[in-house]
């Protein structure tokens, strides 16, 4: 069994430029992570089953995009204690708003960590922030990236 750290996790294949945005985070830190297309509406049975799978393979953090009713996040969060990053998904008539707020409301004593819409980006970099508590090369880079940003800033 191959061992990741990051689980993916899409509603639709259609969400995948957006994903391709934290993959590409995760690949620039050597993460190994996995990314399925799985909907919490149309594939309950086998989003639980890649969520089983996920830890078994020593998956720490889950990454959910979806938009529209966005439950992803929230049915991974309800089969798992591993952090979950839930990332909304700009579609339908509200252009990710309602994946937004269905995704930040969740019940209390199930949290999910929310980004912005369509921040696929920072879901990644929040992914490798939560592996560094442990991983002090995870943490070095990304106090080397912080400081390339910074640096990159200041020379206008």
């Amino acid at each position: 069994m191959e061992t990741i750290k990051v689980l993916i996790l899409m509603g639709s294949a259609t969400d995948k430029p957006i994903i391709e945005k934290a993959e590409d985070v995760l690949e620039l830190f050597g993460v190994p992570f996995k990314t399925l297309v799985r909907s919490a509406h149309r594939t309950p049975e086998a989003t639980v089953q890649a969520v089983n799978d996920a830890e078994a393979a020593g998956c720490q953090v889950f990454i959910c995009a979806a938009g529209m009713a966005a439950h992803l996040a929230g049915v991974v969060c309800s089969k798992t204690v591993k952090p979950v990053i839930g990332l909304p998904v700009a579609s339908g008539p509200m252009n990710g708003q309602d994946a937004l707020f269905s995704t930040v409301m969740m019940p209390p004593g199930l949290p999910v960590a929310t980004v912005a819409i369509n921040g696929g980006k920072n879901a990644g970099l929040l992914a490798v922030q939560m592996l560094a508590q442990n991983d002090l090369r995870l943490s070095d880079m990304l106090r080397a990236d912080r400081e390339a940003q910074r640096d990159a800033i200041l020379a206008g």
